[in-house]
């Protein structure tokens, strides 16, 4: 790494942080006088504790996501920075899953319900995005699937195609659901990206590296307005757009069986969901007390901040391991 890189992680991390600090008060403010809230759900099994969340102003994900693009594209000017290939691929995936939740949240605010996007249309969204990436991607890189521990490259063909959709389709909504409580999904996305910028530094990918930076200065920087109790939610523009940047991140760092290990959390958690639906369906019961998880853990007596604190812990130790498969 030459000292142009590391200033360029630096000013990054320093200019970016501090935007996002600066602004959020003033996003927050503008989001609630046109009345942008959130809005909990009132089914059977919902939580009554969160029915003081109604109203707090959602789409704070637009912070988190124009920030960082903007700082890197000034470092890119100011020559503290390269708009190669790599980041640029991974911008896109972050911008463009960020729109798509940007839609799904502004048709959830102006009919004040939880309906947003249908979810055939949202997933078939998704799924274009998935396949361009795949496009852009195949043209410029391997499609070999790299196996840790082993360190061994092995190609799989058209399958590739089927690995590269399932992740950022299945990435994307993982961390959609996992928000669900104050500083969860931001926290451990921030948990999430270190070893992924260790990666990246191996491989000397150090477009990578500074923009996994400013992401994470600006995940700190939304945090403090996210944590419990929050003023404000990413709403589906942040989590989409954050299940976007991982999965693009792991296919450019070649670390896509990682990617599970590392986002441990958000696979379990989708999970949940999924095993809670199936299990509804065929026997009319519920398998957890309420899906996804961490909404199960609430319902058995834990407080949020208990749940945030657990959930991260069982983040840091998965993202340890991946750290440790991932360099040996």
């Amino acid at each position: 790494m030459n000292l142009i890189t590391i200033i360029g992680i630096f000013v990054g991390f320093v200019i970016t942080y501090g935007l996002v600090v600066l602004s959020m008060p003033r996003l927050i403010d503008y989001l609630h006088a046109i009345k942008f809230g959130q809005t909990e759900r009132h089914e059977e099994n919902f939580l009554e504790t969160h029915i003081k969340k109604n109203g707090t102003p959602t789409m704070g994900g637009m912070a988190f996501i124009i920030a960082p693009i903007l700082v890197y594209i000034i470092l890119c000017l100011a020559r503290l920075a390269v708009m190669d290939f790599h980041v640029v691929v991974v911008m896109l995936a972050f911008a463009g899953y960020g729109l798509i939740g940007f839609i799904d949240d502004y048709i959830i605010v102006v009919k004040k319900d939880n309906t947003g996007l249908k979810p055939a249309y949202k997933f078939a969204m998704q799924s274009v995005l998935a396949v361009v990436f795949y496009a852009l991607y195949s043209q410029n890189m391997d499609t070999t699937l790299f196996i840790p521990v082993i360190n061994a490259y092995i190609p799989i063909g058209i399958l590739y195609f089927v690995l590269i959709f399932i992740m950022f389709t299945a990435e994307s909504n993982a961390v959609n659901i996992t928000d669900g409580v104050d500083g969860l999904c931001a926290g451990l996305m921030c948990i999430a990206l270190i070893p992924f910028l260790v990666f990246a530094l191996v491989q000397q990918t150090m477009s990578i590296v500074v923009f996994i930076c400013c992401v994470e200065a600006a995940l700190l920087g939304y945090l403090k307005f996210n944590k419990y109790p929050a003023k404000i939610f990413m709403g589906d523009t942040g989590s989409l757009a954050l299940g976007g940047l991982i999965a693009a991140i792991a296919m450019i760092l070649k670390q896509e069986i990682l990617l599970v290990l590392i986002g441990g959390v958000f696979v379990a958690e989708v999970l949940s969901t999924m095993i809670q639906v199936t299990y509804y369906r065929k026997t009319g019961k519920r398998f957890f007390k309420m899906a996804p998880l961490h909404h199960h853990f609430e319902k058995s007596g834990w407080s949020e901040i208990k749940v945030v604190k657990t959930f991260y812990l069982v983040g840091a130790i998965l993202a340890a391991l991946g750290l440790m498969l991932g360099v040996m």
